[in-house]
Parts: C-alpha cells; sequence; structure tokens
C-alpha cells in the first residue's frame, strides 16, 4: 500500500513490514524520536519496533524517513471476536508537518483491516502523551473515549481496562485510564508541544489536560474508538482520500 505527495517537499508514504526495514531505517527512525523524546533509549526503542507487524513510514525525496507511525493488530485475552489496531511510537520532523500523508495512510490501514476481519468487533487503541495525538479522535471519530461530552460506556471502560493491565501491568491505572510513566520513561520534550493558554481555548485539548495531568511527565491516556465505516467523521475520510489521490511529478 503505497502513495505519494508533491508539496512544498516532496514526500512518499508507504505502509511497510516491519522485517522490511533497514538498519538505516532503524538508526534514521531512532534519531527522529531522539530531536523530539527526552530519556529515549535505543534497546527500549527496538525492542518496542520489534513487537510491531507494520511502520507507515513518510520518506523524503533522498528516501530517509522523515515521519513514521507503528502499528500492531493484537488479539485480545477474554474478549473473543475483537480486534485491537494499536499505535506505538509516532513522528514527524517538524519540517514536514504540513503534510497529512501519515495520517490518510493510517486510515487507509484501518480501512482495510476493516474489510479483513469484517466478522469481528475492531478497535483503535491509542495511548496518548499529548494533546495533538488526543486531537486525532475528535477529528476523525464520532465516536471515541473518553472524552469531555458523553461517560464512557461500562463495556468500553472494561475492554480498556483489560487491555491496560494485559499490556502495562502495574503501570495501569484503572480508575483514571492512565499508564504511568516510569522515573525514566520517555517523554516529549517540553518545547515540542506545550500548553499554551490559548490552546486550552480547545475544549477537547482542555479534557485531555484534565484527564491526564501529569502528560509532561510522560503519563498516557488509553483511549479507544471503535473501527467501523460509520464511525469515520467526513473530515476523517478527507484525510484519507487525500492521501489516495496524491500523486508525484
Amino acid at each position: 500500500m503505497k502513495t505519494q505527495m508533491n508539496t512544498r517537499r516532496r514526500v512518499t508514504g508507504k505502509i511497510e513490514r516491519v522485517e522490511d526495514l533497514s538498519d538505516r531505517d532503524y538508526q534514521t527512525m531512532f534519531a527522529l524520536m531522539q530531536r523530539y523524546y527526552l530519556d529515549l533509549h535505543q534497546s527500549d526503542f527496538e525492542r518496542d519496533l520489534g513487537e510491531k507487524q507494520w511502520v507507515i513510514a513518510i520518506r523524503d525525496s533522498g528516501n530517509t524517513i522523515c515521519g513514521f507511525s507503528t502499528q500492531v493488530l493484537w488479539t485480545v485475552p477474554n474478549f473473543p471476536g475483537t480486534q485491537i489496531l494499536f499505535s506505538g511510537d509516532t513522528v514527524v520532523d517538524q519540517s514536514y508537518r504540513f503534510s497529512s500523508l501519515l495520517a490518510g495512510l493510517w486510515g487507509q490501514l484501518a480501512l482495510s483491516l476493516m474489510d479483513q476481519h469484517a466478522e469481528q468487533s475492531l478497535y483503535w487503541f491509542l495511548i496518548s502523551k499529548g494533546y495533538k495525538t488526543y486531537r486525532y479522535l475528535p477529528l476523525f471519530f464520532h465516536e471515541f473515549y473518553p472524552r469531555r461530552d458523553m461517560e464512557t460506556p461500562k463495556n468500553i471502560c472494561l475492554l480498556i481496562e483489560c487491555l491496560g493491565q494485559w499490556r502495562f501491568k502495574e503501570r495501569f491505572c484503572a480508575p483514571r485510564g492512565i499508564v504511568r510513566a516510569t522515573p525514566d520513561a520517555c517523554k516529549l520534550r517540553p518545547e515540542v508541544a506545550p500548553v499554551h493558554l490559548h490552546r486550552l481555548q480547545d475544549p477537547d485539548v482542555q479534557f485531555f489536560v484534565d484527564a491526564n495531568p501529569n502528560h509532561a511527565q510522560g503519563d498516557e491516556l488509553c483511549c479507544l474508538a471503535p473501527l467501523t465505516r460509520a464511525n469515520f467523521t467526513s473530515a476523517g475520510y478527507r484525510v484519507i482520500q487525500s492521501a489516495a489521490n496524491c500523486t508525484l511529478e
């Protein structure tokens, strides 16, 4: 699955299998993460990447990765017939953030998984340590949790709790739906996504800050959205379609 984009800077995007990445890709991805995260250890990065199936890779004109998001599909213990798409490390170089290619390719991956698992319940599980990541939820989905204007349904709470305890063990705080950061956990650099006062005028940003008050220290808010075609917003479909229609000169 590949698409290309011609914009102010030339970039291409592709959903790649982790095992197909080169050593150069590994080093480039780690260096990119280091630019935007503190306390990141290469052994932790490589171990986490090894647990994933796909990388949504955005590459510049020299075929160097300038943005990526790691992805894996889980079968959930105690929830038969349920599949979870989990998004792990995600970062885009500042110079290429004008492009929505990565988000559009993620949407194409989600749509393809809906077709492959049409007889099962499919959800997106996202753990967010920054408001910019959380804001993808209201952009893409009608229904997602937690949210500012609705209590999280009991069945969703149970699924989030199951996922949190299964994957993060004692770090998961069930009452708040938070994955607590360890003292040496990686965290966003302070200058990357500061929550300025004007940002708090956005009610979704204010909700995220209230729900995850220690996000700057690396705590992550557990979020869940049903992956169905009806749940995508029109804005989400536009982002997906823009990636599908991109061509390169």
